[in-house]
């Protein structure tokens, strides 16, 4: 079985699906051809329907999911990882003149904004590695960054405005969920659970191989310093991205459950 699968080249999706990029397991019948993408490109891939197996925002999955189902396996989500709001030494007040640079209109980041943020309209999508530089430069005046820019920010004397993950797990005591992995319903529904069964097995060698991934997530991370890396993949990857379990599932749903309101309301 021949399928295309999207992941990102964050040190999170590389650590889970090292075993995958690697062949260091049976593959269940599957031939993947990979493609290592940028959230916001797998997002428009999964929405023009390009792809068979991806991460995508956990946004994109609920403003898609007529077409591709969410796998247990595979997530990012939990406490304390959400999107940090970010200025520029000396920018405006955070209102309706503010020039705002979010990872995309389509990613978690980009509806937390919206929804604690409403009065910030001028923001633009821009590829998240792009933004902690934009900011540097004086290009835009508040950024909501993802990824490894937690970790750096404070060293790029960057002001830290505001833990979205912080507002969403006071609002609902879940864990925030960030990005998932689909599967087109076009493909049949045997095929998407073993496809599942696989990113499993990939996650739990991952998990019991952890020092032999190192070499794939550097190979594909923005930031290649070692603790970065580790702190990175220690933040993002827990149980639920081996399962969702009953507490993803439900964050899952009430974030379903924001989108499609967000969907309905006028512009």
């Amino acid at each position: 079985m021949r399928h295309t699968l999207g992941i990102s080249p964050c040190p999170n999706d590389t650590f889970m699906f090292h075993a995958i990029l690697e062949r260091h397991l049976g593959m269940r019948g599957f031939e993947l051809d990979v493609e290592l993408l940028d959230v916001q490109e797998l997002n428009r891939r999964a929405t023009e329907g390009e792809i068979s197996f991806s991460k995508v925002s956990c946004y994109a999955a609920a403003a898609l999911e007529e077409r591709y189902e969410v796998l247990a396996a595979g997530a990012a989500l939990g406490f304390g990882v959400g999107p940090l709001v970010l200025a520029r030494r000396g920018a405006p007040a955070l209102g309706p003149g503010a020039r705002v640079l979010t990872p995309g209109s389509l990613t978690t980041a980009g509806v937390l904004f919206r929804r604690y943020f409403p009065s910030a309209r001028r923001s633009r999508d821009v590829v998240f590695s792009e933004i902690m530089p934009a900011l540097e430069r004086g290009e835009a005046d508040y950024g909501v960054v993802i990824h490894e820019g937690r970790f750096t920010y404070a060293q790029r004397g960057l002001e830290l405005i505001a833990d979205l993950g912080e507002r969403w797990e006071q609002e609902f005591r879940l864990p925030l969920p960030l990005g998932c992995i689909v599967a087109s319903r076009s493909i049949a529904e045997g095929t998407r659970q073993e496809f599942g069964k696989l990113v499993r097995d990939s996650v739990e060698y991952a998990f019991a191989n952890r020092a032999e991934t190192l070499a794939t997530m550097r190979r594909h991370a923005q930031e290649l310093d070692e603790a970065v890396i580790w702190s990175h993949v220690d933040l993002y990857v827990n149980k639920w991205s081996a399962d969702l379990g009953e507490d993803g599932r439900r964050a899952l749903e009430i974030f379903r459950d924001l989108v499609r309101s967000e969907r309905r309301r006028p512009n």
